[in-house]
C-alpha cells in the first residue's frame, strides 16, 4: 500500500481518487507522496520513500525545488486548475481600480445615525467618484492561462488590450483573442496602458518587474494589479509612487504591513484561489498527477522533470532519473542487456541538467546495479 501525507486541508473530491491502495492523511509517515498547498517544505525532513510531491496550485515557492531534484523527487504544480477564479478576482480588482467602492463603504459606515443620513451621503458622496472601464487600455504582462483569461474578458469589456509574454505557449496563442495586441517590447506596454495587471511566475527575471525605473514610464495615475506574486513589485519603489500620486492606485493579493498603511493600495489575504470550485479542481488534478506517476512513471505538469506519458504495454517499467550527460542510455541499456532483459519500449527526455528514462519490460530489472552507475539519481520500478 502507497502512503500519502497531506500537509494541508485537500478538497474530499480529489482525495476521494485514492483507491484503497492508498493510506493517506495528516500524520502518516515514509510516506511515498506529499500533497501540499501552501504550508513551506523548505525545512522538512524528506523521507527516503518519497517519490513525488504535488502541490494543489500553480506557485511553488513553498517547495525545495532543487533539493528535490538532487533527491530524485518529482514536483508537480497544477497550472490552470485556478485560472477562473483568479481571472475573476483581477476582473473585481479592475472595478475596484477605477472606482472608489471600498473608500465610499467605510465612509457610510462611520456615519451617525440621524434623521439627515441620506442627505449627507448624497452630499459626501462626490470624493468617492472614479472612471469607466471602457474605452480604457489594459496591459496584461503574461499570457498563460490566468493572463490569457484576463485579456480576453477585458475586451468583452470593451477595453483596449496590450499582451506582452516573449514565451507565450502555442495552446496560449491560439486562446487569446485576436483583438489583443501583442506586443514584444515591455517598454511599450508601460507607456501605453491605463491599468496594467501582472500574470507571470516569480523567478529571477520577473522580480521587480514593477521597479522605479519602469514606474518612470507609465502614464501618470496608472492602476497596477498584482495578483501573481508579491515580489513582482518592488515595494519601496511602489509606495513612492503611490505618494507621489505617479500610481492612483495598487490592488494585490500579496499584501503587507507596510502596504496597509497607504491609502491608495487594496491588499486581499491571498484569496485568489480561495473558492469551493478552484479548490476542488486544484486537488483532482494534484491527486491525478501525482497517482500517474507512482502507479505508472507518467509526468505531467512536473517544475522539475521533463514530461514524459506513456501506455502500459508491459508488466515491468523502470523510472530512472538521472543527470542530463552523455553515453547514459547506452550504460542504462548495457546493464539490461547483461542480464538478457529485452527492452519494448524505452522513452528519454531531458530538462535543462536531468533526464528521465522510462523503459518498459517483462522482466524484473537489477535495480542495485542501475543505481550503481554514476549520475543515476533514482531508480524506481512501477
Amino acid at each position: 500500500m502507497k502512503t500519502i501525507r497531506c500537509m494541508n486541508k485537500i478538497d474530499p473530491n480529489g482525495l476521494k481518487l485514492l483507491d484503497g491502495r492508498y493510506e493517506y492523511g495528516e500524520d502518516v509517515t515514509e510516506e511515498d507522496g506529499i500533497l501540499v498547498r501552501s504550508q513551506s517544505l523548505h525545512d522538512y525532513a524528506f523521507p527516503k520513500s518519497l517519490c513525488a510531491i504535488a502541490r494543489a496550485g500553480a506557485g511553488v515557492n513553498n517547495i525545495p525545488i532543487a533539493a528535490c531534484t538532487q533527491k530524485g523527487i518529482a514536483v508537480f504544480n497544477t497550472p490552470g486548475a485556478n485560472a477562473n477564479a483568479v481571472k475573476e478576482l483581477t476582473l473585481m480588482a479592475l472595478f475596484l481600480a477605477s472606482r472608489d467602492v471600498v473608500g465610499g463603504i467605510e465612509w457610510e459606515k462611520s456615519l451617525n445615525d440621524s434623521a439627515d443620513f441620506a442627505k449627507v451621503v448624497e452630499k459626501g458622496k462626490g470624493r468617492f467618484g472614479g472612471q469607466e472601464i471602457q474605452g480604457k487600455k489594459l496591459g496584461v504582462i503574461g499570457l498563460g492561462a490566468i493572463g490569457v483569461l484576463v485579456a480576453n474578458a477585458a475586451v468583452k469589456l470593451g477595453m483596449e488590450v496590450y499582451g506582452y509574454d516573449p514565451f507565450i505557449s502555442v495552446e496560449s496563442a491560439w486562446s487569446l483573442s485576436k483583438w489583443v495586441k501583442h506586443v514584444t517590447n515591455l517598454n511599450e506596454l508601460f507607456e501605453e496602458a491605463d491599468y496594467i495587471t501582472l500574470h507571470v511566475p516569480l523567478n529571477d527575471s520577473t522580480r521587480n518587474t514593477v521597479n522605479a525605473e519602469a514606474i518612470a514610464k507609465m502614464k501618470d495615475g496608472v492602476r497596477i494589479l498584482n495578483f501573481a506574486r508579491g515580489e513582482l513589485v518592488n515595494e519601496e519603489d511602489l509606495i513612492a509612487g503611490l505618494r507621489s500620486g505617479k500610481i492612483h492606485r495598487y490592488l494585490t493579493d500579496f499584501g503587507s504591513y507596510a502596504l496597509l498603511q497607504e491609502e491608495k493600495a487594496i491588499c486581499l489575504p491571498h484569496l485568489g484561489a480561495s473558492t469551493q470550485e478552484s479548490e476542488e479542481n486544484c486537488a483532482i488534478m494534484a491527486v491525478k498527477e501525482l497517482k500517474d506517476y507512482l502507479e505508472n512513471g507518467n509526468i505531467t505538469n512536473s517544475v522539475n522533470l521533463p514530461s514524459v506519458t506513456e501506455p502500459r504495454t508491459t508488466s515491468h517499467r523502470i523510472c530512472i532519473i538521472h543527470k542530463n550527460v552523455p553515453n547514459m542510455l547506452g550504460q542504462l541499456t548495457s546493464v539490461l542487456g547483461t542480464n538478457h532483459i529485452n527492452i519494448e519500449n524505452l522513452v528519454n527526455k531531458a530538462r535543462n541538467d536531468v533526464a528521465y528514462t522510462m523503459i518498459d519490460t517483462n522482466s524484473e530489472a537489477d535495480v542495485a546495479a542501475l543505481e550503481a552507475i554514476e549520475n543515476v539519481i533514482r531508480v524506481r520500478i512501477v
